[in-house]
């Protein structure tokens, strides 16, 4: 059977061939820990993460001291926001997030307010999906010591106004977080936009998964993080534990290879991503885009159609095509989507969206594939809908 073709690219990436290539050695002929110095399989095991950190440091235009290795996202968001909380000096420290963040990040925030660690402010967003900066501003408190906002939603792709809020947040002297794990296909500058920490994840841009990365900007003033996990000394004290060598090589190379054709593939990507959407308009009445227009990352294309539940959908394309509904993170709870909630969204319309995540292997070929499947299975399904009229 032909493989479905994959659009679920916010989920996760294939690693590429280049990547598995890079990493090879490091399994089995080159397997020394890294923190060995007494010999030179060590040594070479340390050059290694060294030229990882530098590969990855250069998607931000950041210094390679500034990057500390995680297992993934997640670990940094949690390591940015306990760490910044438990290190603060207030009694009580005040957290302030977004409605429409990834749950690796309202999760711990919320785990802190129940444990009675902290304090937070949850920001609403408009119907486009993004947060005022303004609304930012009359958040901040005296005791505020961090405003956490990602840089690209991962179900409805929006951008938000970093830039902004950065500007604000190191006006009043507080601590920004970025998760940035969606934005492979943005030029994120953290001293551009006055972040402080930022998440990367290496699974979303082509590199393996179980290996990710938080930024902590140094000078002054300096960034305090308590760690979440003792036990060594690594990553500056701030993640001890054994590098898994392979993994690090494997998200430099990985790195390298999206900075080198960020740009060229980001304009494909747009290109193909507004293919998709013309073509479903063209072929289906009643269909809605999530998310701002244009203030959107070039690979993700969030809808909705009339008269038709997403499940059904994506029942009946799943031997065509691979999509979803929204966070695969979030998918094992079997919850409605809080982003579309935030939206403002009614029940029946965050049921019947469907979330398109283009990448590396998309091509225009595809897209014209999946614009004819989608336009004949919502149509058979409607003419199954008793109430739907069109």
């Amino acid at each position: 059977m032909t493989a479905p073709i994959y659009l679920d690219h916010h989920a996760t990436t294939p690693c590429d061939p280049e990547v598995v290539a890079a990493m090879a050695p490091w399994w089995t002929e080159r397997f020394a820990n890294a923190a060995s110095r007494s010999h030179r399989g060590g040594l070479e095991a340390r050059r290694a993460t060294e030229d990882a950190r530098r590969q990855v440091a250069a998607l931000l235009g950041a210094s390679p001291k500034e990057i500390v290795f995680t297992s993934g996202a997640t670990e940094a968001d949690n390591l940015a926001i306990l760490g910044t909380v438990r290190a603060s000096t207030h009694a009580m420290p005040h957290l302030v997030t977004v409605a429409t963040e990834h749950r690796a990040v309202l999760d711990p925030c919320e785990a802190l307010v129940r444990r009675g660690e902290a304090t937070l402010t949850v920001l609403p967003v408009d119907g486009d999906g993004l947060v005022d900066p303004e609304a930012v501003r009359a958040a901040l408190r005296p005791d505020t010591v961090l405003v956490s906002v990602m840089a690209v939603n991962n179900e409805i792709g929006v951008h938000q106004p970093l830039k902004a809020i950065g500007e604000i947040c190191a006006e009043a002297e507080v601590r920004l977080h970025t998760d940035a794990a969606q934005a492979a296909y943005l030029a994120l500058d953290p001293r551009d936009v006055h972040a402080d920490l930022v998440s990367l994840s290496a699974h979303k841009l082509y590199g393996p998964k179980g290996v990710g990365a938080l930024y902590v900007r140094r000078g002054r003033p300096k960034v305090e993080l308590e760690p979440l996990q003792y036990g060594g000394g690594h990553e500056r004290g701030l993640r001890s534990g054994t590098l898994p060598v392979p993994l690090l090589v494997g998200f430099g190379a990985a790195a390298a290879k999206l900075l080198a054709e960020r740009d060229a593939e980001a304009a494909r990507l747009a290109e193909l991503r507004d293919r998709l959407w013309q073509g479903l308009c063209e072929g289906l009445s009643g269909v809605h885009l999530h998310g701002h227009a244009t203030q959107r990352a070039p690979h993700n294309l969030n809808v909705r159609f009339d008269g038709v539940e997403a499940e059904a959908l994506l029942l009946g394309l799943r031997d065509t095509v691979s999509l979803s509904t929204g966070s695969a993170c979030s998918s094992e709870a079997l919850a409605p989507s809080h982003v579309l909630a935030a939206l403002q969204l009614p029940e029946e319309a965050r049921s019947a969206s469907l979330r398109f995540g283009l990448g590396r292997t998309t091509t225009a070929e595809q897209i014209e594939v999946v614009i004819a499947a989608v336009v004949s299975k919502v149509k058979e399904l409607r003419a199954m809908a008793p109430l739907y009229a069109p």
